[in-house]
C-alpha cells in the first residue's frame, strides 16, 4: 500500500509540474532545444556555441552579441528557460524594428541584468518601457520567463512572479533575440506559440 500510495504521490508531481509551465502544449512552436541553431541567426561577435544541451557566450564586447530569431511574430506567448551568472548582463528581444541592429530602442527589451545600476529596470522589466513591480536576482540559477505579447498588452513573468504588465504600442512585430552582453549567459529552451 505504501509503495502505490508513493507512485501515486509521484504521478500527482509529475502532472503538477507538466501544468506549471505554460509551454509544450499544442500551437507550441520549438526555436532552441539544445540541439542546434536552425531558427536563428547570429549578429555581433559574441562566442555563441552549443554544449551540453545548451547555448551559451561568455565573451564578447558588451551588448554586442544577439542571436535574432528568422521569423517575425505579432502576437504571441514564449517561453525562455534562461541560466546566467550574477555579473551578466542579457535579456529577451521582442518584435525587434531591425534584426541586423537590435536595441532597446528598437525594441521590447526584457531585461536579465541583476547588477543594472538602476534595478527598477534590471532582471524582470522592460527597458525603458515598464519597471520591474518586483525586483527579483536570476544569478547562479535556471530561471524562466513567460511572456505575452498581445497587441500592445505585454505580460512578464519571471519564475511564476509578474514583474511588469504594460499596454504600449511602440513596436507591433518583428524577430525575437536573445542577448550576450557580459559574463555567462545559457539559453536551454526556447519556444513560442503564436497568438
Amino acid at each position: 500500500m505504501k509503495r502505490v500510495s508513493l507512485l501515486a504521490a509521484g504521478l500527482l508531481a509529475l502532472a503538477l509540474g507538466a501544468c506549471s509551465s505554460m509551454s509544450s502544449g499544442p500551437g507550441w512552436v520549438v526555436l532552441f532545444d539544445g540541439s542546434n541553431l536552425d531558427n536563428w541567426n547570429a549578429i555581433g561577435n559574441a562566442n555563441w556555441r552549443i554544449a551540453d544541451g545548451v547555448v551559451l557566450a561568455d565573451s564578447g564586447a558588451k551588448r554586442q552579441g544577439y542571436l535574432v530569431s528568422k521569423a517575425s511574430y505579432t502576437d504571441f506567448q514564449l517561453h525562455a528557460e534562461f541560466w546566467v551568472d550574477d555579473d551578466a548582463n542579457s535579456g529577451v528581444f521582442l518584435r525587434c524594428g531591425d534584426p541586423t541592429s537590435v536595441g532597446a530602442k528598437n525594441a521590447y527589451e526584457v531585461n536579465i541584468f541583476d547588477k543594472r545600476p538602476d534595478p527598477s529596470y534590471g532582471t524582470g522589466a522592460i527597458v525603458y518601457v515598464a519597471k520591474a513591480s518586483t525586483v527579483l536576482k536570476a544569478g547562479g540559477k535556471w530561471n524562466t520567463y513567460d511572456i505575452t505579447a498581445k497587441g500592445p498588452h505585454l505580460t512578464i513573468v519571471l519564475n511564476g512572479v509578474k514583474t511588469a504588465e504594460i499596454d504600449d504600442s511602440q513596436h507591433a512585430s518583428g524577430p525575437i533575440a536573445l542577448q550576450y552582453g557580459a559574463g555567462v549567459v545559457k539559453f536551454r529552451r526556447v519556444e513560442i506559440r503564436p497568438l
